[in-house]
């Protein structure tokens, strides 16, 4: 490619007067805006012609990297596949159309998919009901906490302010307490990385609102003492909270509403299949259990004749609109399309995959909790620590050989954790691949260790300085010349 024609900014392409575009002749020749209204000078924008730009940003794509193109091992992110049919009913025009504010009259097959939508995921988790309201996973959380406030608060218990969360938490969980107002009490992990049930039971009183846990927790460990945790946090009048982060490999075998838990929040855009690579877009439906329907936000009800309405919270508000629907319409045609025999196959497909990459590999990276695992699994790095070689340098690595990094330094349960999680649709192909690639990069490890230390090779940008590009980030252009 010729780096000076297809440069790493569209600044660096543009020559004044060059234009990509006519306007069209204005017809209201007497309008003009007023002065305060007027720029003082020209915006300091590009001038391109149409194929430069159409060039530029289509060769930027192409280093873009997506579950679409190639292997994506992120832990904890259940970077699932997005199936074709998925955005081709998001597309009907009947869908994409419409206006969150429009008439509830006008919109009947939007709202009744919702309601469906609604008590399908009531049915997979064990809970009574659904809002659909919340735009993501963190603004679930959010919702959930705000809904377990309210309920302490309507009960006459004001005083239950705190929150106890496991040192393996994913960081939404201590966050989405404290925006919600609510202190943080950590709960300590046992050396099997499960919650160590002795050390709650010290932290359980009358100032507790909730528990935050994710079953299988963060390290892909399901928490065997459930029911316990369940009875002690229910007896300390406390509610439990389940974070939907992990759902994937549970789908089909187990409910958290079984489990104890009251209320939870699912990441539509992970478990049921909706593109979330890139920042969005996210939904974050919450349930609850039977009795505290009546604190949801935004909910869709059915009434007489089968006119669907919708049921608002003046308590409790998280949006204006009830959602990102199209992610919505996305995640219900993942549902219909497996039905039901075939989503009780998602979760223990995850779970086979997730067991056959990390015992195909734990010869060469340090396993530091060898048992069996759920969706996903946390490496302590590479088992040879003498070679010098990272988590870092391995996951650079990985990017000459075409993959995407699985989550690295997370949990920080261990000093060079290796988080990696293959979804439920990665082929037998797919995993021996990437099983060989990794065992190929603890050779080089050993073999030429400074290979591994300087990588990426072969990407657009090698290694850069994360340290510094994070401390002093450029976010503006420079024209200077190169």
């Amino acid at each position: 490619m010729n780096n000076r024609l297809y440069g790493n900014l569209i600044f660096e392409l543009s020559h004044a007067g060059r234009r990509g575009f006519t306007l069209p002749k204005n017809e209201f020749s007497d309008y003009a805006l007023p002065s305060e209204m007027r720029r003082a000078s020209d915006a300091a924008l590009p001038e391109c012609d149409e194929m430069t730009v159409v060039r530029h940003y289509t060769n930027h794509s192409a280093n873009n990297f997506g579950v679409n193109n190639g292997f994506y091992p992120l832990g904890s992110c259940t970077m699932k596949y997005n199936p074709a049919i998925n955005e081709e009913t998001a597309a009907l025009p009947s869908f994409e159309h419409l206006h969150p504010s429009q008439p509830e009259d006008t919109c009947q097959g939007a709202l009744e998919l919702m309601y469906h939508l609604q008590h399908s995921l009531a049915e997979l988790t064990g809970l009574s009901d659904f809002t659909l309201n919340p735009f993501a996973g963190a603004h679930g959380e959010l919702t959930g906490l705000m809904i377990i406030r309210s309920f302490h608060e309507r009960n006459g218990q004001p005083q239950r302010t705190k929150v106890i969360v496991p040192d393996s938490a994913h960081g939404t969980n201590p966050a989405s307490a404290a925006v919600c107002g609510l202190d943080v009490v950590e709960v300590k992990s046992t050396a099997e990385g499960m919650v160590d049930v002795d050390d709650l039971k010290g932290l359980l009183d009358d100032t507790i609102a909730a528990v935050m846990m994710t079953n299988p927790n963060t390290l892909g460990l399901f928490e065997r003492q459930i029911p316990e945790i369940a009875q002690l946090v229910h007896e300390c009048g406390a509610l439990l909270y389940y974070d939907g982060a992990n759902l994937n490999p549970l789908l089909g075998k187990c409910r958290p509403g079984d489990m104890g838990f009251d209320v939870m929040h699912i990441n539509l855009h992970k478990t049921f299949s909706t593109p979330h690579g890139g920042g969005g877009p996210g939904s974050g439906p919450v349930g609850v259990r039977k009795g505290m329907e009546p604190l949801l936000p935004t909910c869709v009800e059915k009434g007489d004749g089968d006119i669907y309405h919708i049921r608002r919270n003046e308590a409790i508000s998280v949006g204006a609109s009830l959602g990102n629907f199209s992610v919505m319409v996305r995640a219900y045609t993942y549902i219909l399309s497996l039905g039901r025999d075939q989503l009780k196959m998602v979760g223990p497909l995850a779970t086979l995959n997730a067991n056959y990459i990390k015992e195909s590999l734990k010869d060469v990276y340090e396993l530091p909790i060898d048992t069996l695992c759920k969706h996903e699994f946390v490496f302590n790095g590479l088992k040879d620590k003498s070679t010098g070689v990272t988590t870092m340098d391995v996951a650079k690595r990985l990017l000459d050989y075409g993959y995407h990094a699985p989550t690295i330094y997370f949990p920080l349960l261990f000093h060079e954790s290796l988080m990696i999680e293959p979804t439920e649709n990665e082929s037998l192909d797919t995993m021996d691949a990437f099983i060989a690639v990794m065992r190929k990069i603890a050779e080089e490890a050993q073999t030429d260790p400074e290979l591994v230390k300087s990588a990426p090779h072969n990407t657009p940008i090698g290694r850069v300085d994360d340290v510094l590009a994070a401390k002093q980030p450029v976010l503006t252009f420079m024209n200077v010349e190169c």
